[in-house]
């Protein structure tokens, strides 16, 4: 990464650098293999990040948290990109959603996640509902002061078994300029209610062993407590995380795309082919080039972005424009690694082959590219009245 930061900024991003080689990247070929991050070397993560400061880093100071700004939170984001998402998240950066808790939610929910005694989940996506979130079909409806809760949740990420899920429902209707819109609310909802079942569901190939989870409700009573924030005001609560989470995954697409980048490089210069380095034929030097030229524009388009929200003027293409465009560098870059490396580079000998899947799914969650895009044209064209 070649920008220019403030020392302090410089010895966080090296101090996480180190901490990811020597206590995350060791566990890497284990984890990939079984499937799974052994409960010992989950816990070691999470306690050695602890004594580091790392734990719950992205949550105000006042909270108990790191403090760090947006700035501080990209350089770290884009250092824990240069491992599994399975390994790192266990390093846990709890949902800044948790900072509308009030009352008692602040002691019961939000607390024990900045210490690591309790984890939650996101629960958005449902099985009809992944980019259509407004098609959502869970919800609540009112009982005196209570609400009832039903439907379902899929896809829900996590590193191990959340304690509880931040769940969004719909709670009634609302007539807009643009026609009615599904009301969303978001709660907070313990595992252990009556009623309601967390279970691992789908394994996926990239990042194997960062779990996804099926969440089920039926009829679970929930109290007015659990409601997060404000009733309807759950969209707004969720643009919150879900714009600069897209930002997050930028930055740790530029950390995943570095590494690959210094593994086709060495190799490029000591794999011998014809008598030469391949890094000498232009067929591989200009990969190289390109790789670098594309990985040079995507910190500069986090930057970017991160300067933004810093002045409180990050707008939604901002974001978009920094999830698709970072996310699709990456994939160029892991394939042409691969191809530099050739046979070896699929061989499972070799961690590029686990780089490449791990890769893939940078373009579809937290928003597809297609997504991303749509929300790009929608902030060209609507100034425009169209």
């Amino acid at each position: 990464m070649n920008m220019t930061i403030s020392h302090e900024d410089e010895l966080l991003q090296s101090t996480v650098r180190s901490f990811i080689a020597d206590v995350v990247i060791p566990h890497e070929e284990v984890t990939d293999t079984l499937g799974e991050v052994p409960e010992e070397i989950g816990r070691e993560i999470e306690a050695k990040s602890k004594e580091l400061g790392l734990y719950a880093s992205n949550l105000p100071e006042n909270v108990g948290g790191g403090g760090l700004n947006y700035t501080q939170s990209s350089l770290v984001e884009r250092e824990f990109g240069r491992t599994s998402h399975a390994l790192h998240s266990w390093i846990a950066r709890p949902t800044e959603l948790l900072m509308a808790c009030a009352g008692d939610q602040i002691d019961t929910y939000l607390a024990p996640c900045v210490t690591g005694e309790k984890r939650e989940l996101f629960a958005l996506t449902e099985p009809e509902a992944g980019s259509d979130a407004m098609g959502m079909k869970t919800n609540a409806r009112r009982d005196g002061d209570d609400w009832i809760l039903n439907g379902s949740k899929h896809f829900i990420s996590a590193p191990t078994m959340a304690d509880f899920a931040i769940v969004f429902a719909v709670t009634g209707m609302d007539e807009t300029p643009r026609g009615s819109r599904k009301r969303i609310t978001a709660f907070l909802v313990d595992r252990d209610m009556p009623g309601v079942v967390f279970r691992e569901g789908n394994k996926c190939v990239s990042n194997r062993g960062y779990k996804t989870y099926e969440l089920i409700f039926e009829d679970v009573r929930l109290g007015p407590g659990q409601v997060l924030g404000e009733e309807g005001k759950g969209f707004d609560l969720a643009g919150q995380w879900l714009g600069m989470g897209r930002i997050w995954v930028g930055a740790t697409c530029c950390g995943k795309a570095e590494r690959m980048l210094e593994l086709a490089t060495d190799w490029a210069a000591n794999r011998k082919q014809f008598g030469k380095p391949i890094g000498s034929f232009q067929a591989t030097g200009f990969r190289l080039a390109d790789m670098t030229i594309g990985l040079r524009t995507a910190d500069l388009l986090v930057a970017d972005a991160v300067r933004r929200a810093d002045a409180g003027m990050m707008e939604d293409q901002d974001a978009a424009m920094v999830k698709v465009y970072c996310s699709e560098m990456l994939n160029k870059v892991a394939d042409d690694t691969v191809q530099i490396f050739g046979g070896m580079g699929l061989m499972e000998e070799l961690p590029i082959q686990r780089l490449w899947r791990d890769s893939r799914i940078e373009r579809i969650w937290d928003g597809t590219s297609e997504i991303q895009r749509h929300i790009i044209t929608r902030s060209i064209l609507r100034p425009l009245g169209a």
